[in-house]
């Protein structure tokens, strides 16, 4: 946040990133916008996301990690999609639910301004704690960060040794490219041949991800307070069929086998097709995704709404 003369509020410098197809987030956007500026605060959105809304007025390029806070409005795709923007930076995210319900998201569309409002006088209290009231002091004292773990992925060239990088909240997968094969990856743990896997996929997920492809595969539910990569195969062609719980600081990398190209999917985006020879690595990240919570998260009871466990 800027400085300020005393007895100012600091501008806080907000983006928002919202789902392409919730047309009703318009009018919240734009509600937000106008209360903030009125406040000192600058609102910008990326502006693929403005132009979709209407809003080109708030459009800018400026980078996401240049923010103060992140505000995501959609589900837990516009958080992934949200995560990939900071790129590591250490920008708190407030999600808005506005799909089904999403383990990611925090606050419903109608709670919106009262949170952030919240979230604005705790961002006050840790830069100028003199200039509020008892009121906005109470409020932003309840405000907690959750930090949740990422993976770091490097993929490595057979053919050249080229290296590129990616982070992941949820899972790297390495797939099938054709329907009807399965992909040949020799999994190495700590430097040492674990296996060679043939299945139609492999899935690298942290605790955050646990609950999504992995689970779909069979993997185990994992707290997000835990430090920890899953390695799920999807539908194996082998014996060992069991999903393994590593150390987040423990060396897992796995190499393309055989003829037969496979596809490297992070978070839901393809990023690459993978050859003979390549190798993909993988290690707990430095950074951590960092999310705005009202109270303690409620991980367990999440998992217990989103699959109807009270319903018997």
């Amino acid at each position: 946040m800027g400085a300020t003369s005393s007895g100012e509020k600091s501008a806080v410098n907000i983006i928002l990133v919202a789902h392409h197809t919730r047309p009703e987030a318009a009018d919240l956007i734009r509600s937000a916008h106008t209360w903030l500026q009125k406040h000192g605060h600058n609102l910008w959105m990326p502006p693929e996301d403005a132009k979709v809304h209407g809003l080109t007025d708030i459009s800018s390029d400026r980078s996401a990690q240049d923010a103060d806070l992140l505000i995501s409005l959609g589900g837990d795709g516009t958080i992934l999609r949200s995560v990939e923007m900071l790129n590591g930076a250490p920008v708190p995210i407030l999600g808005v639910n506005m799909g089904t319900l999403g383990y990611l998201t925090e606050i419903e569309p109608q709670d919106f301004m009262p949170r952030l409002q919240q979230w604005l006088a705790h961002s006050a209290e840790r830069s100028e704690p003199n200039s509020l009231s008892t009121d906005e002091l109470r409020d932003s004292a309840s405000i907690i960060i959750d930090e949740r773990m990422m993976l770091s992925i490097k993929l490595t060239r057979a053919v050249d040794g080229k290296v590129s990088i990616w982070r992941a909240l949820n899972e790297s997968v390495i797939e099938r490219q054709q329907s009807g094969h399965t992909v040949w990856l020799d999994v190495t743990i700590n430097h040492e041949l674990f296996a060679r896997y043939s299945a139609d996929g492999v899935i690298v997920a942290t605790p955050t991800g646990s609950t999504a492809y992995s689970m779909s595969a069979r993997g185990p539910v994992v707290s997000p307070r835990h430090r920890a990569m899953l390695l799920t195969p999807v539908s194996p062609h082998m014996l060992f069929d069991r999903s393994l719980v590593l150390g987040a600081t423990e060396m897992l990398s796995m190499q393309v086998v055989g003829s037969r190209p496979a596809e490297l999917v992070i978070d839901g985006r393809h990023v690459a097709t993978l050859d003979h020879g390549d190798c993909v690595s993988y290690e707990g990240d430095s950074c951590t995704a960092q999310f705005v919570r009202f109270k303690q998260p409620q991980f367990h009871q999440i998992v217990r709404a989103k699959f109807g466990l009270g319903d018997e």
